[in-house]
């Protein structure tokens, strides 16, 4: 797979060319940005006997979607206030950039920060903005940030995670949009639908997460309450009329191939249902998730992308467009960016 015949007919290194490509990350959780290099360094900050890099990557290896969660709260446990977070999001910005990332929309979990740490948020945003201007300056790539609430924490703890990226959006023009991740079946989507109205009323944007690890009905609800795009949707293949909606509005997919298989809720990458979404018409985006947990990245899901589903070179940049596309940006950063993928070349 490594190398391809361009247009010219010189010889093209796909992974390099992959690696340049002008790409965007729409699905990507801040908190599982941090790799165990980085698990490390928090772990020297806090505790008395601090990790060692084969301890860390130890925390990092689990068998099922239950074990994910457990190495995922393992590694958060170790984000001991604002600093850390300003730490793990100037490396985000910096490993997004080693891919050719030009721009991210990263969520926060702001119920880690009330729920768990018993503490409010405002400490924190400064933080993240402060790693977040720092690293847009020294490597290019910008970030927006998406507030996400805990579905299966309930209605009122999302109404207070949903006003306070409101209130902060004033002071935080980065902060953009909203979802709900956690547990679908404990948290069906329509019982937000009043908090949705009242955050695009605020001018937030809305997405969701939706058919991961349940069915068609979680998609169908994400879309009847306003999520301008669906997380996963892994489901949708399920349901022929769905399919035709999603083509049909051009509901853009935040589609994560590896994340889907190593949680367990796609059985292989044979079964990924990536290439008949895109060739049935569907908005298909390409993002990694939470990228150090299933050992990929976002280049590294390009690669997955063209090698095992045989995207073309020139799909592989209608997928970047995509991205692009959907994201959250102002129109003109947009049509910036979308003239830098279509002027790429081989």
């Amino acid at each position: 797979m490594s190398k391809q015949t361009g247009k010219r007919g010189a010889e093209v290194d796909v992974v390099d060319w992959l690696r340049r490509l002008p790409k965007a990350e729409l699905h990507l959780h801040l908190e599982g940005t941090i790799k165990p290099e980085t698990l490390v360094e928090l772990s020297r900050r806090h505790d008395a006997e601090p990790l060692s890099l084969g301890d860390a990557k130890a925390l990092y290896q689990y068998e099922n979607f239950i074990g994910f969660l457990t190495s995922f709260k393992a590694v958060t446990e170790r984000l001991k206030g604002p600093h850390d977070y300003e730490l793990i999001t100037y490396n985000m910005v910096r490993e997004l950039a080693s891919q050719g990332v030009v721009h991210a929309e990263v969520y926060i979990s702001f119920g880690i920060i009330y729920f768990w740490k018993k503490e409010e948020v405002e400490p924190y945003v400064e933080a993240i903005e402060r790693g977040r201007l720092r690293g847009e300056k020294d490597f290019g790539t910008t970030v927006l940030w998406i507030i996400d609430a805990v579905r299966h924490f309930g209605v009122d703890e999302a109404a207070k995670v949903f006003r306070k990226a409101a209130e902060l959006r004033a002071q935080y023009p980065s902060i953009v949009g909203i979802g709900i991740g956690g547990d679908e079946a404990r948290g069906p989507a329509d019982q937000f639908r009043e908090l949705y109205a009242e955050a695009k009323a605020a001018g937030l944007r809305l997405t969701a997460h939706a058919g991961e690890s349940v069915g068609p009905e979680s998609i169908w609800s994400a879309i009847n309450i306003g999520a301008e795009r669906i997380g996963h949707a892994l489901a949708a293949q399920r349901d022929h009329e769905l399919m035709e909606i999603l083509a049909q509005k051009q509901i853009p997919l935040e589609i994560n191939v590896t994340s889907n298989v190593k949680t367990g809720c796609c059985s292989g990458y044979d079964v990924h249902p990536v290439r008949h979404y895109f060739d049935s018409g569907l908005m298909v985006t390409i993002n990694s998730d939470d990228p150090p947990m299933f050992g990929s990245d976002l280049l590294g899901e390009y690669v997955i992308a063209q090698e095992r589903f045989g995207f073309s070179l020139e799909q592989m940049r209608e997928l970047a467009a995509n991205a692009i596309e959907a994201s959250f940006l102002e129109p003109a950063q947009k049509l910036e960016l979308l003239q830098r993928v279509e002027q790429y070349g081989w």
